[in-house]
């Protein structure tokens, strides 16, 4: 018997008590009554607990993921990934020279430099996208030639093409394409340049792909076996059966889900970000038409 997550998570507010604050407000009764009846029932039932929070949401995944103030929750995430011990050096800034249609179709993307000079570029996309190897590929693209500028700045006439460090573009699929689908029983993809066989060329250019909804048809027929099977729910799981299942498995997530609800205290706050999600996928569903 699911106990419900406000018995896990006491700062929860009722749905009545949420409303009752948001009646209060002009500017936030006259956004609320803005949204659709389904929408509306679907910020109440991720703020009181009725269903747990999408933490791919751009804001929440920053929040909670920031490598600058809590690193290490990136870097277990990455090291299970990339099966090898990470250590974040630093996040680098964006790049407004990004391609231009990029922000229409991506919830977050995150940049850091990892301890042996390797960057890795976390994105997430919201609808499946009908090129995601080409998308990937451009994403890829950018922080390459970003490291290759700033490492020949920094070494002049020194500078030498084995100075360039990996990068590593790891992609979250909420919803996949048709393609992953094929391939029903696998949830994380990599993927690297190849030359012919028996020829050894290193390239620079590494790839994860990790659609969720395949991961989740998993977990629903299998259950959390893996630490990394932790995280992947983590990030996709809004069912407070599965998140229940979770802490229960993995308490360590418990400071995590508190700080998840930390900021839904703040209604004003978090009506903005569901509002920007909203404003996101409208964006999407217009960009997937035309493309």
């Amino acid at each position: 018997m699911v106990k419900g997550l406000r018995e896990y998570f006491p700062m929860i507010r009722t749905k009545n008590e949420i409303l009752k604050e948001i009646r209060q407000e002009k500017n936030l009764n006259d956004l609320f009554d803005s949204w659709k009846k389904e929408q509306q029932k679907e910020f109440l039932d991720f703020t009181s607990g009725m269903k747990g929070v999408k933490i791919l949401y751009d804001a929440f995944f920053k929040e909670i993921f920031n490598p600058e103030i809590k690193p290490e929750r990136l870097e277990a995430l990455l090291s299970l990934l990339l099966k090898q011990k990470v250590k974040i050096k630093c996040i680098l800034p964006g790049d407004n020279s990004r391609i231009a249609d990029e922000s229409s179709l991506l919830i977050m993307d995150i940049l850091v430099q990892l301890e042996d000079g390797s960057l890795a570029n976390i994105e997430c996309q919201k609808i499946g996208y009908k090129f995601p190897g080409q998308r990937a590929a451009c994403y890829s693209a950018d922080p390459l030639l970003r490291q290759y500028k700033r490492v020949r700045g920094e070494k002049g006439e020194a500078f030498c093409y084995k100075d360039i460090k990996k990068v590593y573009t790891i992609v979250f699929f909420e919803e996949s394409t048709d393609n992953f689908h094929e391939l029903p029983d696998d949830y994380i993809h990599y993927a690297k340049p190849q030359v012919d066989i028996g020829l050894e060329i290193e390239l620079s250019q590494k790839y994860v792909f990790i659609p969720l909804d395949i991961f989740r048809e998993k977990l629903y027929n299998r259950g959390i076996v893996t630490p990394l099977d932790a995280w992947l729910a983590f990030l996709s799981v809004d069912d407070p059966e599965w998140i229940e299942k979770l802490i229960q498995q993995y308490p360590e997530f418990v400071p995590l889900y508190e700080a998840v609800y930390a900021i839904c205290k703040n209604v004003e706050r978090v009506m903005g970000i569901f509002s920007e999600e909203l404003r996101i996928m409208d964006r999407n569903t217009v960009q997937l038409m035309i493309d």
